[in-house]
């Protein structure tokens, strides 16, 4: 653990703290050989840079580092793998750091996948004084550590079988009620398109399945939370190029993500009563896989004309969300990597946001500017919903060209979604492409911190 929820000891080594514009009356206080040793370093508090400070017997005696501010959830995220290990103090100063952005910002800095490989040097540690902030910035950084584990594991290692084990342990850890629906099991729980996308996977660890977990005070308000599963996307018959195959490991990015707000809900102690759902399935080439031109079932009743099979995830999640609005949730929220027309609109780091209510989306937009976990509104623009229409089926998993893609795709589960249910569709990326402070290259959280806001000033007011 690269942040120690303790007194700070004797001889753990200052931090100060600095923002460029308070660098100089800060540095002013320095004695002078300290100041001209700042200055020989170029070092004025810029973001996301630092500098060592030694003693006179030429040991570290401090350290400054500069942020974008004291509640940047990265402030710190560049200092953990760049300091020397040993344990640091934040140090008493004109800016206070915010303990909840400290602990966030340290340990989000301190992460790497180790599963296969351990790195040379451990993270330097940071004491914080255990408070109530502290404790939920770091809450907020194990469960964000969760996801970037879980998309970061290669297919060989996280199929279905191993996504619903990791949804059963935090259930375990956390007290929730888990189960599973797997292989046959779900057509005769009437999830036939989940079945479908996923039959084509033989071995018993790959079978197709719908994890559930629920949580919380039966009378509290209910939240339905939906992460598209598929551990591993070869594309189907309408197989990808090798290219396209290459990041499918992170089709399961929405699972991991919405397993991840599950814990932060959990851990806290939202008064809420949570339902998680997750279709896991591989989406694989076999002599029984879902082809090109089939009309499959689903369980809300639509039948769905396949116009391509690498188009999985919404006819899993079809199933999914008809089965979570059954309970009639006060939200439901899916979060799911549905669709390539998002990442072209918006890029890699703003996933996409539908939503039925507009003052909702707003609202979710303006947190998540200020929060540094931003996300952005596009339209369920119901004037393309004659793109997703079939002439033998109800529906077609695709729509009429390449155009709109998100819109489409996200008119696509509207219709599995009644219309009186609050409802939230996230499209995302759940990777980061290139590294920066916090963040590295592989699996992410995303919109994580924004959805618990929001589901914090919504259900626990008074």
């Amino acid at each position: 653990m690269s942040v120690q929820l303790k007194k700070p000891a004797a001889g753990t080594i200052p931090i100060h703290i600095v923002d460029a514009a308070g660098f100089e009356a800060a540095a002013g206080t320095l004695p002078a050989a300290q100041q001209r040793w700042l200055q020989s370093l170029g070092f004025k508090g810029a973001p996301d840079s630092h500098a060592l400070l030694p003693g006179e017997d030429g040991s570290l005696a401090a350290v400054w580092a500069g942020v974008h501010g004291p509640g940047h959830p990265y402030a710190l995220s560049l200092l953990p793998r760049a300091l020397p290990e040993g344990s640091y103090r934040l140090a008493d100063g004109p800016l206070a750091m915010d303990a909840g952005a400290a602990a966030l910002s340290w340990q989000l800095g301190s992460y790497a996948f180790e599963r296969y490989r351990k790195r040379s040097r451990a993270a330097a540690t940071l004491q914080l004084t255990p408070d109530a902030a502290s404790r939920r910035g770091l809450v907020l950084a194990e469960s964000i550590a969760m996801v970037r584990d879980l998309v970061n594991t290669p297919a060989e290692d996280m199929g279905p079988a191993q996504l619903a084990a990791a949804a059963q342990q935090l259930a375990k850890a956390h007290g929730a009620r888990f189960r599973q629906i797997v292989g046959a099991q779900l057509l005769a729980q009437k999830l036939p398109a989940i079945h479908a996308v996923g039959r084509a996977a033989e071995h018993p660890a790959r079978a197709p399945r719908l994890i559930e977990l629920n949580w919380g005070k039966p009378r509290a308000p209910r939240v339905t939370l939906v992460g598209k599963g598929v551990c591993f996307d070869s594309g189907g018959l309408d197989i990808k190029s090798a290219e396209g195959m290459r990041l499918m490991k992170k089709d399961m990015g929405g699972a991991a993500n919405v397993l991840g707000l599950a814990r932060m809900i959990m851990a806290l102690g939202l008064p809420v009563r949570l339902q998680v759902l997750i279709p896991a399935v591989e989406n694989s080439v076999a002599g029984n896989a879902l082809r090109p031109g089939d009309v499959i079932p689903t369980r809300k009743g639509l039948h769905i004309e396949i116009g391509n099979t690498d188009a999985e995830g919404r006819v899993i999640l079809a199933d999914a969300l008809a089965f979570g609005a059954e309970s009639r949730p006060d939200l439901m929220i899916d979060l799911a990597t549905l669709t390539g027309a998002a990442r072209v609109a918006l890029g890699p780091h703003l996933p996409a946001l539908f939503a039925r209510r507009t003052e909702l989306a707003r609202e979710l937009v303006d947190r998540g500017l200020e929060l540094h976990d931003p996300l952005w509104q596009m339209p369920l623009w119901k004037d393309y919903h004659e793109r997703i229409e079939s002439d033998i089926a109800d529906i077609v998993n695709t729509g009429k060209g390449p155009m709109a893609g998100a819109v489409t795709a996200a008119l696509f589960l509207d219709d599995f979604v009644p219309p009186e249910t609050d409802w939230l569709h996230i499209d995302l990326f759940a990777w980061n492409d290139a590294a920066r402070p916090g963040r590295p290259v592989g699996g992410e959280a995303q919109t994580l911190r924004t959805l618990l806001d929001h589901l914090e000033r919504r259900f626990a007011k008074g």
